[in-house]
């Protein structure tokens, strides 16, 4: 199980913290090919408006990518399986290196675009499918634990592209369309190691009817004396939907039977994107800044928040249950909002305040890791059953790079119209959305996909039915 996670991981989410991470150290590298390029071509400077546009262009084309990564993700689950998915998206990730790397030696600033769009696509792909593999392959008591590895993979991305940028390594002025072009390297080792192990279990008898195969794999991940139990539940759960094709995302929207369900999910990954966490990396450099740290030092300092997300996905142990970590996460948000917004305001009156921002900026990662960070997809997995969990995955994944997309646009006018009050939006936001969930959502932790769905019975139709 723990390798096959793994295998899972290198090539799907690790690939979308990567690529969201490594574009940061070229700017200035790409700004100078944009303009030789363009100088080269049509005999004339590139005028600096359409020099931010074209960079607008290349580093938000992943967004767009991305959505559409989503939005084809949970059909191609359903059509190659979980494991073919994965392994077909690879292709696209190799093909988004190669442009990429051949863009600055072909002087194409076109080829770059088309590269950041398709491994943008690789990302949304893998975003969508992997957790959606990895929940189906845990036995229900160690579900929480192994769906962290959809976090970790995803922060460990981060953490890989803040050192691989580094000046002293692939962030030279050289270096930088092998930078880009690295992402390769994942896909390569995804395409070597993830045929080694089965298919989800429940896709093979629920979506396949091949109970063989089903039991062949279970007993790979569950070892040939514990995988009865697991084989059993998947029977259940076959039986309870009678045949039942999967679902289109546009169904899940009109079925009673997942009204709540459906609306934990657009408010948990909603609640995600819009919690802050993109306003306090924003905030970071400035922060360092004032408390005395060079500037030559801080993508060293940097660093240092990449390890604190990464780090508190590898130790995050889900013993409390899924509900009291990401209702804590939000609520200790929520404090570090307010800690953030008096510490900034007060920024040039005290000479220790600068430190308090600086701690307040790891605490807030800290926290958005123990709980929205990884907890939001495990729940995702485990609200629906079978026939409903693609479509689910399909829309949660299509509103989260909607929302990516909207803060990555509207939030440097945020910034400048509110200044460090901004804290004050994200404070409501997380507040309200832990409020919902201790409203709403009942614990998941060690209880099947029916038991949940039984749960949620009493809310989609009341206490009585």
């Amino acid at each position: 199980l723990f390798l096959a996670v793994c295998a899972v991981g290198i090539g799907g989410t690790f690939q979308y913290g990567y690529n969201v991470s490594i574009i940061n150290a070229p700017t200035q590298h790409i700004h100078k090919f944009l303009n030789e390029t363009w100088t080269s071509r049509y005999h004339k400077e590139l005028n600096p408006d359409l020099l931010t546009f074209l960079w607008s262009v290349i580093a938000s084309i992943f967004s767009l990518g991305g959505l559409c990564g989503a939005l084809i993700g949970g059909s191609m689950a359903i059509q190659l399986g979980r494991k073919g998915a994965l392994l077909m998206n690879n292709i696209i990730a190799i093909l988004a290196s190669i442009l990429m790397g051949i863009s600055f030696p072909t002087g194409l600033f076109e080829l770059l675009i088309a590269g950041r769009f398709l491994i943008g696509i690789n990302s949304g792909i893998g975003f969508c499918v992997q957790p959606l593999y990895i929940g189906e392959i845990a036995p229900k008591h160690l579900r929480g634990g192994l769906a962290m590895g959809t976090s970790i993979f995803l922060t460990g991305g981060i953490l890989t592209g803040q050192i691989i940028g580094l000046r002293e390594l692939l962030g030279g002025e050289s270096y930088w369309p092998l930078l880009l072009s690295s992402s390769c390297f994942p896909a390569f080792a995804q395409l070597l190691f993830l045929p080694w192990f089965p298919e989800s279990p429940r896709y093979l008898l629920i979506d396949r009817g091949d109970e063989l195969s089903c039991a062949k794999a279970l007993k790979v991940f569950h070892g040939s004396s514990e995988y009865g139990q697991e084989m059993e539940d998947i029977r259940r759960e076959c039986f309870a939907l009678g045949g039942e094709k999967p679902k289109k995302p546009w169904q899940l929207f009109t079925d009673r039977g997942v009204r709540w369900q459906l609306i934990t999910v657009i408010v948990m990954t909603m609640g995600q994107q819009l919690s802050g966490i993109n306003a306090i990396y924003f905030y970071a450099t400035y922060i360092f800044k004032e408390a005395g740290i060079s500037a030559e030092k801080i993508p060293y300092v940097t660093l240092g928040t990449g390890a604190c997300e990464c780090l508190t996905a590898l130790t995050c142990v889900d013993s409390v249950g899924r509900r009291y970590l990401i209702i804590g996460g939000y609520l200790l948000m929520t404090l570090w909002s307010i800690v953030l917004t008096f510490s900034l305001t007060y920024q040039e009156l005290y000479l220790w305040v600068p430190y308090v921002s600086m701690a307040s900026i790891f605490a807030f990662i800290l926290s958005f890791g123990l709980g929205p960070g990884g907890i939001t997809n495990t729940l995702t997995a485990e609200l629906f059953i079978q026939s409903s969990r693609p479509a689910a995955y399909t829309i949660g994944g299509t509103l989260s790079w909607v929302s990516f997309f909207t803060v990555g646009m509207l939030f440097p006018f945020i910034v400048n119209g509110l200044k460090q009050y901004c804290f004050l939006v994200f404070l409501l936001e997380c507040s309200s959305v832990a409020a919902f969930i201790f409203l709403v959502i009942p614990e998941t932790k060690n209880k099947s996909f029916l038991e949940i769905k039984k749960e949620f019975h009493k809310l989609n139709f009341g206490r009585n039915t």
